[in-house]
């Protein structure tokens, strides 16, 4: 078990060190800053460590220390038992505040982190632009005069925006490395911080290229300024190289074209290399190492995350449903624990040797010890081409079908079981969204027969679908519906059957499509089973072996190649030279990391070898319907979807619980619609004041990108 004290620590620390690196870029527009800082540069512009090791040290490490000690505090937050007191400050800012079809459901917590995002940057371009026009020194090479003066700083300025978007930009995408899990924001959720960023990014980078080319062309200097590619200082030519580069990558990002067309946005999305380097180039090294801690922390996570899903294992079965939906079984490390509503990421090569695709794992890493499941439904041409892939199999005689191999990375989920924080329990899913809602049942299942931990006393599901056979997927969790009231909890089910209209009663429909059918797969080709990812603490060590071999290969660089001159206050090799030096030396710490990484994983591998055609495959035979009364406790609704504000209205009575944690999973007009009702009750309980009122806690899984 944690020791608390230990715990408060390392979250004091985090803050202090998120506090400190915060302060930089507010510190570094001003003057003050910029004499200071040209004056601590020149001091050890002669050392072993150069200027390049006090920019690394004091801009970048601050966040990479700041990932190394959150995976630590993450071990160590594990090994807590989960407490149930109440944090109304927390659960205030965490309520939904805004609820729009434009800009999607934002909390108080994203609200504010908004505003102070942007009054930075508001403060970063008033700094700057106020020192440009106090000291008014045209540009003499190309004869501006005042006006077009101001223009070609304003332009310049607003790179800098793009700067400090772009050191942001890839923190939210980070999946093994995500230190957005310090703060309880799954992967999924942080992905929309990525998009306002990219979205923002682009736009002051063409704001700053277009100012520039508009004072070029005033001066018709646009032929012999755009095709330069200088010896020292801002290289245009790498700049507008970058900016066309991330306007193609933002372009095809556009939801119309990454529906309709996902592969063309998953391909160029990968030119997000060409960007970065030419952007090196174009800012030079000082400024790269703003933007270095996101690049560093993100390469490393996609090579780690190549070598989880090394070697590939195999599906061990599959069931059909009639729903034409399909539940995959694969086979796992015992020793593998996730939380529920956990996701894993899956690659099937023989459809696609390219198309990672992200599902919510169904069952329970604490019920199922050698397996682990995901179901898919077939709603896009990945997921049709391996439902006929599999099911061409059914009508095959033999036992064991051929070996599908599959790469898995993951799972990805939550640092703690938040669910158990609540006294009751409101579950809201439209469609596929149950999947993520199955493993929460199967937990809460596999808790309250071991009585170790105290779980939500009411659980009500709110499940919507087109078409009454979409209940077929509840059959894993049928033996919990079909369970009398216990004295632990209850769970009660609200089924609302949108495009039918019929008197069926949830037992007839359960009896009609309770029934799947199963292929088993011959896995004797593959011996591996999936082991998921290192754990923290390793990837703790990772990073911070990374970080320091980048610093002493930096430093030697510095020393064999530049031989900075003590007299000269400027280098005077090429900005280049020091771009390529930078780069080769991120190439060699990256590799020295992945070179840890796949040690630890091949004596994973070779010490815990099991195959997995000798797992224990758990057989799940058709549900038979006793001769039971507890189906009749729940409801069936046909034609509609259902009225929330009733439901709301209704749940005090049904459950009486004072702390209800919300959790919606389906398509954003449901989640909007639940988020506003949580929003108004929240709202209505801090003016009344009326305390005996359940607080409604809301939270929104996602189960497509």
């Amino acid at each position: 078990m944690a020791s608390p004290p230990l715990l408060a620590i390392l979250k004091i620390l985090m803050i202090l060190i998120f506090s400190g690196w915060v302060s930089l870029w507010l510190l570094k527009p001003t003057e003050t800053w910029t004499q200071k800082w040209k004056e601590a540069e020149e001091s050890v512009t002669t050392s072993v460590f150069g200027y390049n090791g006090l920019d690394f040290a004091v801009y970048s490490f601050p966040v990479i220390a700041l990932a190394i000690i959150g995976f630590i505090y993450l071990e160590l937050k594990q090994k807590e038992p989960i407490s149930r007191q109440a944090r109304r400050p927390v659960k205030v800012l965490s309520t939904p505040l805004i609820v729009n079809s434009y800009v999607g459901i934002l909390s108080g917590i994203e609200i504010l982190s908004v505003l102070l995002f942007v009054l930075f940057l508001a403060w970063t371009f008033y700094a700057r632009i106020s020192n440009d026009f106090s000291k008014m020194m045209p540009v003499k090479n190309m004869k501006l005069n005042m006006w077009q003066f101001k223009i070609f700083r304003v332009s310049t300025r607003l790179g800098l925006l793009a700067e400090a978007c772009l050191a942001l930009l890839l923190l939210p995408i980070l999946r093994g490395l995500a230190i957005f899990r310090v703060l309880g924001v799954q992967f999924e959720a942080s992905v929309k911080y990525h998009v306002w960023l990219g979205t923002a990014m682009i736009l002051f980078a063409t704001l700053h290229g277009a100012g520039t080319f508009f004072v070029w062309g005033v001066k018709n200097h646009i032929q012999d300024e755009m095709w330069r590619w200088q010896k020292t200082g801002r290289i245009y030519l790498a700049g507008e190289a970058a900016l066309v580069t991330g306007l193609v990558i933002w372009i095809t990002s556009l939801p119309q074209i990454r529906r309709k067309q996902f592969e063309i946005f998953y391909y160029t999305h990968h030119l997000y290399t060409v960007f970065l380097v030419f952007f090196l180039f174009h800012g030079g090294d000082r400024h790269f190492y703003m933007v270095f801690p996101g690049i560093f922390l993100f390469a490393l996570d996609k090579l780690l995350r190549i070598i989880q899903s090394r070697p590939e294992t195999c599906i061990l079965s599959a069931r059909f449903f009639p729903c034409k939906a399909i539940e995959l079984v694969l086979p796992k490390d015992p020793r593998l624990k996730y939380t529920p509503t956990s996701a894993i990421y899956m690659k099937i090569p023989s459809i696609s040797k390219l198309q990672w695709h992200p599902f919510s794992v169904t069952s329970s890493s604490s019920v199922d010890d050698n397996t682990m499941s995901v179901i898919l439904k077939c709603e896009g041409g990945w997921t049709s081409s391996l439902y006929n892939m599999v099911q061409t199999e059914l009508g095959s005689e033999a036992d064991r079908m051929k070996c599908i191999p599959v790469a898995v990375e993951g799972p990805y989920g939550p640092s703690s079981l938040d669910f158990l924080r609540y006294d009751s329990l409101l579950l809201v899913a439209g469609g596929i969204g149950i999947t993520p809602f199955l493993s929460i049942l199967h937990e809460i299942e596999f808790i309250q027969s071991s009585g170790k931990k105290r779980i939500p006393s009411q659980i009500q599901l709110i499940y919507v679908v087109k078409k009454s056979q979409d209940i077929c997927l509840l059959e894993s969790v049928l033996p919990l519906l079909l369970k009398e009231k216990s004295e632990q909890f209850h769970l009660k089910l609200k089924l609302f059957v949108t495009q039918e209209q019929s008197g069926a009663t949830i037992r007839e429909l359960v009896n009609e499509f309770s029934r799947v059918e199963t292929v088993n797969f011959d896995t004797q080709s593959s011996n591996y089973v999936t082991f998921g990812l290192e754990t923290s603490l390793w990837t703790a060590a990772i990073v911070g072996l990374s970080s320091i071999t980048f610093l002493i290969v930096l430093c030697c660089f510095n020393a064999a190649f530049l031989h900075p001159d003590k007299k000269a206050s400027k280098p005077k090799y090429p900005s280049s030279v020091i771009g390529l030096m930078l780069l080769c030396s991120f190439a060699i710490a990256i590799m020295c990391g992945t070179f840890v990484a796949i040690v630890l994983r091949l004596r994973k591998l070779k010490k815990d070898l099991v195959p997995s055609s000798q797992q224990h495959v758990k057989e799940i035979k058709p549900s038979s319907l006793e001769s039971s009364h507890a189906l009749e406790k729940h409801e069936i609704h046909f034609g509609g979807r259902p009225s929330f504000p009733d439901v709301f209205s209704q749940f005090p009575n049904e459950t009486g619980g004072s702390d209800v944690g919300v959790f919606v999973c389906g398509p954003e007009g449901m989640k909007e619609s639940v988020a506003s009702l949580c929003q108004m009750k929240s709202q209505g309980i801090r003016m009344g004041g009326q305390s005996k009122k359940p607080y409604f806690s809301f939270h929104s899984l996602n189960f497509t990108l």
